[in-house]
């Protein structure tokens, strides 16, 4: 990945924490409930391990796939997400939910373990299945007494400082070194996964 490329990630890197921080200071003060429900929604993803690491995941593999799946599988995630937590806050039940969340880290992982390379729409929408699950588990979990929409918010920014992680991380793959680091970050949350499965079964 050449200069040109990583000035735009640095940018965008740069304005997902200016957002982060400017929503915290715009709602630090209004009132203490909306400001709780942001910050809540915002540590609900980084507070699981299984979340992390799916979300980590896509940018390692948007990172692999370079332009546009660097960009669009970051977005695809987040709007997909917030889809599917929209489904959770109003109460629509979605089985499985945990089963999904542990096969996105596996599947996730495995993809950026063996540098699977599909079409565009086939990774976008691979992301975008999983996407549900984690955004209704992110619903259903909405503390009694908070806003819906900024506890939405929180989490929707906290995924994207999540996939913008896994960018970054995923820049050493321009070096033969960083492509092999990768596989095994990929087999890393590939493992982490089957673990969060074994325990949805138990």
């Amino acid at each position: 990945m050449n200069r040109q490329r990583l000035d735009p990630l640095v940018r965008a890197m740069a304005l997902t924490v200016f957002v982060f921080l400017y929503a915290q200071t715009a709602f630090a003060h209004p009132q203490k409930g909306e400001a709780v429900g942001f910050l809540t929604g915002f540590r609900h993803p980084i507070s699981g391990l299984d979340h992390v690491l799916a979300m980590v995941a896509v940018g390692l593999w948007g990172a692999q796939l370079g332009a546009p799946a660097i960009w669009v599988l970051p977005v695809a995630f987040p709007m997909v997400m917030a889809f599917g937590g929209m489904l959770g806050l109003m109460g629509v039940p979605l089985p499985g939910t945990e089963y999904g969340i542990a096969l996105s880290a596996i599947l996730l992982g495995a993809v950026v373990l063996f540098e699977v390379r599909p079409p565009l729409g086939i990774a976008a929408a691979l992301v975008g299945v999983f996407a549900i699950f984690h955004g209704h588990a992110h619903g259903t979990e909405l503390p009694p007494g908070q806003s819906a929409l900024l506890y939405s918010m929180g989490f929707v920014i906290a995924t994207g400082c999540l996939h913008a992680l896994g960018i970054g991380i995923g820049t050493v793959h321009r070096w033969s070194w960083g492509q092999k680091l990768l596989r095994v970050a990929g087999g890393l949350v590939a493992v982490g996964g089957t673990f969060f499965m074994w325990k949805a079964f138990a």
